[in-house]
């Protein structure tokens, strides 16, 4: 945004140079891109007035004049522009006047004769300059232009323009009002606001037409004003002329001059329609699917159907917010029009104007922000200044509100110690309540806090942060000092990273490869993986592509897809593993994400070219899962449960427990659920790396061997089938008790010689005593008590041959 500093001194005037106050702006988080003067550097041009004009003796298209400057004697000047009269003022170089030009020199003006006749300097148009060119001859200066005086001061064209760069959350700040509202702040200056009266005397002339909002979300606030009877005889003052230019927008004759005037000087974008095009009454709605208008432009676009339109009975007048259309546009002629002032909501207005390829001053005010309770005092403004110029009589002004929509400022709570704990400094309590309360919170303190709510301009105040750093500009970054952070230096080293890395290539040395991939995925794959036992999803607001769309809850939903895209390019044997975060939890509030490790596998257990090759099975899988475990984890610390995921085949799948802690899962994919994927039998797990790292960082106790040897007794048992290899084993290390060192199942046996029902067991026990050589008897008695155990709990029989 370009913006004058002669404009905006009108309204806070601090003891600045031009330097020191685009300084000051970039430090408050506005940063200045450039920083240039109205015109470009030239010397010697002042003011002058022609007091007669003669026909040049041997030039048809020339005229000598003599011109007043001021001294004791005229110039005389050889001119050849076509406005030339007596009695004109216009800028005069003089002799040894330097004029701006394409080098850095510059275009020197010398005492010269022009078809035989002298000249003494050179009648100057706005182009030699540096301004617009507006009419092909000199530019005609005001009558009480007074003569003699350096042109550059009278114009004002040492003025500084100051080129900001907004960014997207202070559109506050897109008007001079907001600049000098941030000046006035750091230097601790009052602003001056131009006299606007609260509303312009209604005549009986005009009728406003009267307006219904249907789109009342879009729309909250809705202003209009009629004014009648305009003179467009009179054109738009020099001193609006110049601040448009300056700020970078042409003259287009004073009406629409006007609402561009208040557009920069208050950030309220206005739009006048003609009011003798205006068919019956005005209606804010959503447009018609397929409905059509011409813009200002003379672009015709098809609307969809969201965009907010204001219409009256013949059909839409204007895109809001965006642009006017054609039919109700101000012309040379117009003189009586309707004056809208709204506010509109942001997502009513974001993304559509870059639909038709447009980008317009108000699209680009409203899109950030524009301030509530602006609306009324920019009209008024509007209003007074049309009148006040033109002599055009006000209507009344018709509003239609629902001020239930317009947006909440709720109050935000920022304890004071907040401030020194993110900043780093004290800051006195009443230094952060002046510099709050001239941004335009209303603040309140409360012991050792400060409840502040913000004004209705601020759009991206929320959260005490977004205080501390108003704060924090405010005061002054390069009065906060550069400390070196005090460095609690701790000895202790985090191993995440190591231990994490250590399973990881457990896993490569069995034949897996590591996946990197995005915590989205696709909602659809999600619904297939669903389970309650898995939580709820969460889905983005903004997701980057159709299929990534929440936030995964397994990494399975990640690896599945890296599955399919190899079995489509002949890829038969396919292993992968993933370390990252799952995610569970319908909002950010809630959201519990658990760094986890998974696994996936399909095809044979080797490659096709091994001898006496076969198909993956849940003991490869349960062995690929136990390497990642560390080797000094007793088998008795870990057990297995029947899982009951509705994803997972439930007799090929189970929950694993170390300690009784729930680590994870694994076992077989459904095949219903293979089959949707259109996949093959597939192996999958899942485990989370917290209590893994944690057996990991256990310290294993170093124990002398023992010298006595060790006695092995197998025991055979008949037992039904439904008991568990893992009960029993849990039962006989109750009975053993502190001589058992081991066990292990060696021999299932189910055929003729078994009853059905029943299954035989054969488990090997090795027993050691750390202080004494073991008898027979001792070793009987202990295992006659685990053989007694597993009859009693499990009525099971001891097998004798």
């Amino acid at each position: 945004m370009k913006i004058s500093e002669q404009w905006l001194r009108q309204w806070v005037s601090p003891a600045n140079t031009s330097e020191q106050l685009a300084e000051q702006l970039t430090m408050a988080g506005l940063e200045i891109d450039d920083r240039y003067a109205v015109a470009r550097a030239f010397s010697g041009v002042v003011i002058g007035e022609v007091i007669s004009v003669e026909p040049h003796p041997d030039a048809d298209k020339l005229r000598v004049t003599q011109v007043n400057i001021g001294d004791a004697e005229p110039l005389q000047i050889v001119c050849g522009a076509p406005n030339v009269t007596v009695g004109m003022k216009a800028p005069v170089a003089t002799v040894g006047a330097i004029l701006p030009s394409d080098d850095k020199k510059g275009f020197k003006i010398k005492k010269s004769k022009l078809r035989g006749v002298a000249s003494n300097g050179m009648l100057c148009g706005a182009s030699e300059i540096d301004l617009v060119d507006d009419i092909d001859g000199l530019l005609e200066l005001p009558e009480d232009a007074p003569v003699g005086t350096d042109i550059r001061e009278y114009l004002g064209l040492d003025n500084q323009i100051l080129d900001i760069s907004i960014t997207p959350n202070r559109g506050d700040c897109f008007s001079v009002r907001g600049i000098a509202r941030e000046i006035s702040v750091i230097n601790d200056l009052p602003a001056q606001l131009p006299e606007i009266p609260d509303n312009v005397v209604a005549s009986d002339n005009g009728a406003t037409p009267a307006v219904s909002v249907e789109a009342i979300e879009a729309c909250p606030r809705y202003l209009l004003q009629s004014i009648s009877n305009i003179d467009r005889s009179i054109e738009t003052p020099k001193w609006m002329q110049d601040a448009l230019v300056q700020s970078g927008l042409r003259s287009h004759g004073f009406l629409v001059d006007v609402t561009n005037y208040v557009l920069l000087e208050l950030g309220q974008p206005l739009h006048a329609f003609d009011a003798d095009t205006i068919k019956g009454d005005i209606v804010v709605r959503l447009a018609k699917p397929d409905e059509t208008i011409t813009l200002l432009n003379e672009q015709t676009v098809t609307l969809t159907g969201d965009e907010l339109v204001i219409a009256d009975d013949k059909g839409a007048l204007a895109l809001a917010g965006i642009m006017g259309g054609q039919r109700s546009s101000v012309t040379d002629s117009t003189t009586n029009i309707v004056l809208e002032s709204a506010f509109f909501n942001q997502l009513a207005i974001a993304a559509r104007a870059r639909r038709f390829g447009l980008h317009t001053d108000a699209s680009q005010r409203f899109e950030r922000g524009v301030d509530f309770e602006l609306p009324k005092l920019a009209l008024a403004r509007a209003c007074d200044l049309i009148t006040s110029v033109t002599g055009g009589q006000a209507g009344q002004v018709v509003t239609a509100e629902h001020l239930e929509h317009l947006p909440a400022r709720d109050p935000i709570t920022l304890p004071i110690a907040k401030v020194r704990d993110v900043i780093g400094i004290d800051i006195a309590p009443s230094e952060m309540v002046r510099i709050l309360t001239q941004l335009g919170f209303d603040v309140t303190q409360q012991s050792d806090t400060l409840v502040c709510t913000p004004p209705s301009y601020r759009f991206d105040m929320s959260i005490k942060e977004d205080l501390i750093e108003e704060i924090a500009r405010i005061y002054g970054y390069d009065n906060i000092p550069s400390v070196l952070p005090h460095l609690q230096v701790s000895m202790d080293y985090d191993d995440t990273a190591d231990l994490t890395h250590e399973m990881k290539l457990s896993l490569v040395d069995n034949g897996y490869m590591e996946a990197i991939s995005f915590s989205f995925s696709d909602a659809k794959l999600e619904a297939l993986l669903d389970d309650e036992a898995l939580g709820e999803v969460l889905a983005l607001a903004n997701p980057i592509s159709s299929d990534l769309a929440v936030m995964r809850r397994t990494l399975l939903s990640s690896l599945l897809p890296c599955v399919q895209y190899n079995l489509n390019r002949q890829q038969p044997r396919v292993r992968f593993f993933e370390t990252g975060l799952s995610f569970v939890g319908q909002s950010i509030s809630e959201l519990v994400q658990t760094p986890s490790i998974a696994l996936v596998a399909v095809g044979d257990i080797w490659s096709e070219q091994a001898y006496q090759n076969r198909a993956l099975d849940f003991y490869d899988l349960k062995h690929d899962i136990e390497q990642l475990l560390p080797a000094q984890i007793d088998s008795a610390r870990i057990r297995y449960e029947r899982s009951t995921l509705s994803f997972l085949h439930p007799g090929q799948s189970a929950e694993l427990y170390i300690d009784d802690i729930y680590v994870g899962w694994l076992g077989q994919l459904h095949p219903n659920t293979a089959k949707q994927l259109d996949l093959p039998t597939t192996w999958v797990a899942q485990l989370s790396l917290a209590p893994l790292l944690t057996l990991a960082r256990e310290q294993t106790a170093i124990t002398t061997p023992s010298k006595f040897p060790q006695v092995r007794r197998d025991i055979a048992i008949l037992v039904d089938s439904d008991i568990s290899v893992q009960t029993l084993a849990a039962t006989m290390r109750a009975a053993a008790g502190d001589l058992l060192t081991d066990l292990w199942l060696f021999d299932v046996y189910q055929g003729d010689k078994v009853p059905a029902g029943q299954r035989s067991l054969a488990f090997a026990l090795v027993w050691q005593d750390t202080t004494q050589t073991l008898s027979d008897d001792a070793v009987k008695t202990a295992t006659d008590k685990v053989v007694q155990a597993l009859t009693d709990q499990h009525s099971s029989q001891l097998r004798d041959s």
